[in-house]
């Protein structure tokens, strides 16, 4: 398995290429996010800066190191989380959140409903923008975010690398 010698980059390069993609994709090729795309990109967000402050910081305090593996491997999880609640929702197998659907009630007026249809998203989450051998996007995005879990994983069991001691 190939690792960069330097833990914390290791663990953020993986964040750091995933929000581009993701920013590419929408910007470049016109993939529109929904309400759960966007939430799947603050967790990779999050490890990008929490990374490069540990960047600078790791050489003098190389203790942090260990404690920013374990938040980045909490932060790639949850972002499999919702990119896994995400696919389930474009499968049917979950009911999608309220900012992905509307309530068809007749009890609203014609005031209510017109402000629902203007602030309404343009995307809805149960259909996917793309496909690709199967998998959504947000199906590669659980894929994804679940080997960078592992690779904060294996830098927190394996051998020492700078500031990192095994326990056991």
């Amino acid at each position: 398995m190939f690792l960069i010698k330097n833990p914390v980059l290791s663990v953020t390069l993986p964040a750091a290429l995933a929000l581009p993609a993701a920013l590419i994709s929408q910007y470049g090729f016109g993939l529109h996010p929904c309400h759960l795309c966007i939430l799947q990109r603050y967790p990779y967000a999050a490890i990008i800066v929490l990374g490069t402050v540990m960047l600078v910081l790791s050489r003098r305090y190389p203790a942090f190191v260990r404690p920013f593996l374990w938040l980045a491997l909490l932060l790639y999880l949850t972002d499999a989380g919702i990119a896994a609640y995400h696919a389930g929702v474009e499968w049917g197998i979950f009911p999608g959140p309220a900012s992905c659907t509307a309530d068809t009630g007749s009890h609203k007026s014609i005031e209510e409903i017109r402000a629902e249809i203007f602030g309404a998203p343009l995307v809805s989450c149960g259909t996917p923008a793309f496909v690709f051998l199967g998998l959504s996007m947000a199906g590669w995005n659980v894929l994804y975010a679940v080997a960078s879990g592992m690779l904060c994983w294996r830098l927190l069991r394996g051998k020492k690398y700078e500031g990192i001691t095994h326990a056991g």
